[in-house]
């Protein structure tokens, strides 16, 4: 039982990967398709390529996920009950679905919403539902507070260079400026695809490395296991590649038209936010409210009117309901779980 229930913890851990894959593909190229800086299909083979290769760039975001619920020491005793090895991945188990859930949901109706708040919301109302401490110190310093200083940051940062951008090249014929900004972009969409592989992808080894810990498998200080790294790069790859159409047409086009320019801008900055969370603050951010910020900074450039402001509203409504919303569907996945499994 405990050995099948972790296969079935990693396998769903994985499909959670895939599914952030294609919920998140529009982040890293919405711009450069938008601004027909590169075809939809080069795009999604550019950041699935980039995304394979940011995984394997860190393991600090994937350590702050481990972090988020706290086992007791009798759960992580090698030699307790099986019952008790059991409820612990099954927790775990419960955390990705209400993630997968509410990603299912918020996909369907076209809205980019944070795949690594609704994985942190879903661990923590498993653990609550469960009866399991949750680490509030981390979820407050490393999620809560970068989840609403990214994406004023990055408006900011969008708008402050994209101005710059403006008075940089403000004698260069603009055709000649456009031609120039969608090569650039090829570049920035691949730094934002990488930077998308950097932090989404860890989130997923640190749930594997959750259940690896659960069923005593690993060590709480020990590395990540290659075959963790190579999984989650590639499942990630996979669902970048087969695409998210639906959040792609609400980055690109619906929120503002973009030019070559803005879209660089905006690549540009969120990519430099993805990788100074990930490094400096070991923050698992997400990559949604970063891009979205940076698109809105940039345009708001143009005129603050130019910018729809009711679609960026359902997105921002979106945001605040991603926690307790994947938290609450973790809770009821866990009452089912509960009795399918008979946990004392």
């Amino acid at each position: 039982m405990e050995i099948a229930i972790i296969i079935a913890v990693v396998v769903v851990a994985l499909v959670f990967d895939y599914t952030n894959g294609f919920h998140d593909a529009a982040n890293a190229i919405a711009t450069s398709v938008s601004t027909r800086a590169l075809t939809p299909r080069v795009a999604l083979g550019l950041a699935a390529i980039m995304n394979f290769i940011g995984a394997f760039l860190g393991q600090k975001v994937a350590k702050t996920v481990a972090d988020v619920i706290q086992f007791s020491p009798e759960q992580l005793d090698p030699n307790a009950a099986t019952s008790v090895t059991v409820h612990a991945l099954v927790i775990v188990m419960c955390g990705l679905l209400g993630a997968i859930i509410w990603n299912m949901i918020t996909w369907y109706y076209g809205l980019p919403s944070s795949s690594s708040h609704a994985l942190i919301g879903g661990l923590g109302g498993a653990a609550i539902a469960g009866g399991v401490s949750v680490n509030w110190d981390t979820v407050l310093n490393k999620v809560v507070i970068p989840m609403l200083i990214s994406p004023v940051f990055a408006f900011a940062a969008g708008f402050a260079v994209m101005l710059a951008i403006m008075w940089i090249f403000r004698k260069v014929n603009p055709h000649k400026a456009n031609r120039g900004f969608k090569l650039a972009q090829t570049a920035s969409a691949a730094a934002m695809a990488l930077g998308h592989g950097l932090q989404d992808a860890q989130k997923t080894m640190g749930v594997i490395f959750l259940a690896l810990l659960a069923g005593g498998y690993v060590a709480e200080g020990d590395d990540l296991p290659l075959w963790v790294i190579f999984a989650a790069a590639a499942a990630i790859s996979a669902g970048t590649w087969a695409g998210g159409w639906r959040i792609m047409r609400t980055l690109g086009r619906r929120i503002i038209h973009l030019d070559p320019a803005r879209g660089f801008a905006a690549e540009s900055v969120a990519a430099s936010v993805l990788y100074t969370t990930a490094y400096a603050f070991e923050a698992p951010i997400s990559t949604t409210h970063t891009i979205t910020s940076a698109v809105m900074g940039v345009g708001a450039t143009k005129r603050f009117s130019a910018v729809r402001w009711g679609v960026a509203r359902s997105i921002v409504t979106a945001w605040v309901l991603t926690f307790p919303a994947a938290a609450s569907a973790a809770a009821a996945t866990y009452f089912i779980a509960h009795y399918v499994f008979r946990l004392d």
